[in-house]
């Protein structure tokens, strides 16, 4: 590998350089995780296990998005599903007298 002189280098390119430093490195790193990672999986399978019952991980799962249940008295095509923030349509109506079961699905 030549060596390089950084003390010749403009910023420019030692920041490029550091750049390239640290995809390298993280790439080596990820690697080396995948490698390890591999490795565990196969000595759990040679013992009758998977990795994720002997580590107690579990496998995320999926939600299904929710469906909507309310739905703006002014603009039908804006629902809201009862989940998260309140949208500022629902809490504005709310001030406004209706009550959630007027803006039902």
């Amino acid at each position: 590998m030549a060596e390089l002189n950084t003390n010749e280098m403009s910023l420019k390119e030692l920041k490029d350089l550091q750049s390239q430093v640290n995809r390298a490195i993280a790439s080596f790193e990820d690697r080396k995780k995948k490698h390890a990672l591999a490795e565990l999986e196969e000595k759990a399978r040679e013992m009758g296990f998977s990795l994720a019952e002997l580590t107690g991980a579990t496998v995320p799962r999926k939600r299904a998005p929710a469906s909507a249940k309310y739905a703006n008295p002014a603009n039908s095509g804006e629902t809201w599903s009862g989940r998260g923030r309140k949208p500022r349509w629902f809490d504005a109506a709310l001030k406004s007298g209706k009550r959630p079961e007027d803006m039902a699905l």
